[in-house]
């Protein structure tokens, strides 16, 4: 089976594939401290809880946006499952795509996942809006060049920010307000309508200049933790793809390994 290491700011997916078949999928907070014999003996556990040993695992690929992660990820895939990982775009991992951008190097490598799992499914121009750390906004084009996007703070830093830079705002949970109403009548209600009605106009804002500027026929698609709640409250995504990253660590595997 195929271990997909998708290393993030805040979270580390680590998906187990059977086939194209995800059979389990397991999260850890980000740490790039955190070492090979750590990882380990936390996932031992988690694939002795569903019958499966270390040695279940022949390939590991792996993507990340944290170099600093890279090192001890490769060790346990070296010293615990005996091989040798592929990297997200490097040597027989390298993209396939064209970044048609300024800085093609400074591209996200889930960014760049995202754009080969959704033009695999999705052959025309698409926009998909990631909500992650970041909330980003990707444009490929009907070939599946990546062609730019945008970067937003994602929407729990921006209330962490809210919090932290206050004196007497109190911390909330993030959830949809119960109505359409935006006039706050507490302190709580009008923080709420700010965060979350305030990125909705940031989606279907961004959304309708993107597809402007495309000019062409334009799939949307949302993926992430929170897309599932905004997808309750706007009707600006064609489609949801929760595991559009760990899709794009697949394909990108298959296609390195001919399989």
């Amino acid at each position: 089976m195929l271990l997909a290491i998708d290393a993030g700011n805040t979270n580390i997916v680590f998906a187990l594939f059977d086939g194209s078949e995800i059979k389990a999928r397991w999260r850890i907070a980000t740490d790039p401290r955190r070492t090979a014999d750590e990882y380990v003996v936390w996932l031992r556990q988690l694939l002795e809880l569903n019958d499966w040993k270390l040695d279940s695992v022949d390939a590991v690929i792996i993507g990340t946006v944290v170099p600093r992660a890279l090192h001890n990820l490769t060790v346990l895939s070296e010293k615990y499952f005996g091989v040798t990982p592929l990297v997200a775009g490097r040597g027989d991992a390298e993209w396939g795509v064209a970044l048609d951008v300024a800085q093609p190097d400074t591209v996200g490598a889930d960014r760049v996942l995202n754009i080969i799992a959704a033009h695999e499914s999705y052959k025309q121009d698409i926009v998909i809006i990631d909500f992650g750390t970041a909330t980003t906004f990707d444009v490929a084009d009907y070939d599946g060049a990546y062609k730019g996007g945008v970067i937003a703070p994602g929407i729990n830093l921006s209330l962490d920010a809210l919090v932290g830079k206050t004196a007497q705002l109190p911390r909330i949970a993030l959830e949809a307000p119960d109505d359409d109403n935006v006039i706050g009548r507490t302190t709580e209600s009008q923080m709420l309508i700010g965060i979350f009605w305030g990125y909705v106009g940031m989606i279907e804002g961004l959304v309708k200049r993107t597809k402007v500027q495309i000019g062409r026929p334009t799939k949307v698609i949302a993926t992430g933790g929170l897309s599932v709640l905004f997808n309750e409250h706007t009707d600006v995504f064609d489609h949801l793809e929760s595991d559009l990253t760990l899709r794009g660590l697949l394909i990108l595997y298959q296609r390195a390994t001919n399989s």
